[in-house]
């Protein structure tokens, strides 16, 4: 719903505004470093653009729905990876045929979108505004998560599972320690491969999830593409999906940067770990990596059915049955 503080600060009725404007702003008040709050955005109130701060689930939906009726030309997000997560998940279901421009003013913990984009830690909503008058944008494809069973989608951009999940709970600790964006995922990891290393053979951390996966063929053998015994059920210590092309801290999982859909798997327990880390990590396309159990793969979708949960873009979800695809294209707004 719109935020009825709009109207008792600025003497504004919100659905009034709503008729006029071309451009919504989604505001997270409880993003790490928000900037651009409704009193923020005072200027920008008159007619032109309307600040919303959605309190759940099901106000996001109606805002976005009323965003839509009205016609918007640019969805504006102030918040970090969860909260552009949960906007392009409503969004998803509102606008079915085409969407409007998207602009990120990166104010969250963590903020890879805003990074892979070329987007400054110090964005304003007034530079963001200003490029998108000047039509700069670059096209993202978000990872589409959909559940076999229910229907139920999910958009986001960093999909991870296996050792991932308890690499990002710890990353969530960092942050309550002042770490934030590429620092706590660097953390993060690194702590995972250190407790992999030094956990003994029957570390839990070494015997993976159990997982079962079928990838969509490509129709190619490209270089991206070469996995090897992929397409099975069996333990897995890592899986890492993502759309982006630049990842934080300069690591490059998936090797080359490029577009689409683009998978790391590692098999469980992970073989010879410290001497394919730093390979993996600088994005080398030794070919014994796949042997060893180390597999990029680039496909378009692939099916993913595990008992474990799975990290996306900072949160848990349960597992299931589930199919991992890229989502249609989007236009983002950069300087």
């Amino acid at each position: 719903m719109f935020d009825p503080s709009a109207s008792e600060r600025y003497g504004v009725s919100p659905r009034d505004a709503a008729a006029k404007i071309r451009t919504g702003i989604i505001c997270n008040p409880k993003s790490h470093r928000n900037r651009s709050s409704v009193e923020a955005t005072k200027p920008f109130l008159s007619g032109t653009v309307l600040a919303v701060t959605p309190r759940t689930q099901a106000e996001l939906a109606e805002v976005l729905t009323d965003f839509a009726r009205h016609g918007i030309e640019l969805l504006v997000i102030d918040g970090g990876d969860g909260t552009i997560r949960d906007v392009m998940t409503a969004a998803a279901r509102v606008w079915t045929g085409a969407a409007p421009r998207v602009a990120i003013v990166p104010s969250g913990k963590t903020n890879a979108l805003a990074l892979d984009l070329g987007i400054p830690d110090d964005w304003t909503l007034d530079q963001a505004l200003t490029a998108a008058r000047a039509g700069n944008v670059k096209i993202r494809s978000p990872i589409e998560v959909i559940r076999k069973d229910t229907g139920a989608r999910l958009h986001g951009f960093l999909l991870g599972a296996g050792a991932f999940v308890d690499a990002t709970a710890l990353a969530q600790r960092t942050h309550r320690a002042g770490a934030f964006n590429g620092v706590a995922v660097g953390l993060a990891l690194c702590w995972a491969i250190l407790q992999t290393l030094f956990g003994g053979a029957n570390s839990s951390w070494r015997a993976g999830n159990r997982m079962r996966i079928r990838f969509e063929s490509r129709g190619d053998e490209g270089v991206h593409a070469a996995g090897r015994n992929t397409d099975s059920d069996r333990a897995r210590y890592i899986l890492l999906a993502s759309t982006l092309k630049r990842m934080p801290i300069g690591i490059r999982p998936f090797g080359v940067p490029r577009a689409g859909l683009k998978t790391l798997l590692v098999d469980a327990p992970p073989r010879w770990l410290a001497a394919a880390t730093p390979l993996i990590v600088a994005g080398s396309p030794a070919a014994w990596l796949d042997r060893a159990g180390y597999h990029r793969i680039d496909s378009p979708s692939f099916d993913l059915s595990m008992d474990s949960g799975f990290i996306l873009d900072g949160e848990v979800y349960p597992g299931g049955d589930l199919t991992i695809r890229e989502a249609r294209a989007l236009r983002f707004v950069v300087p």
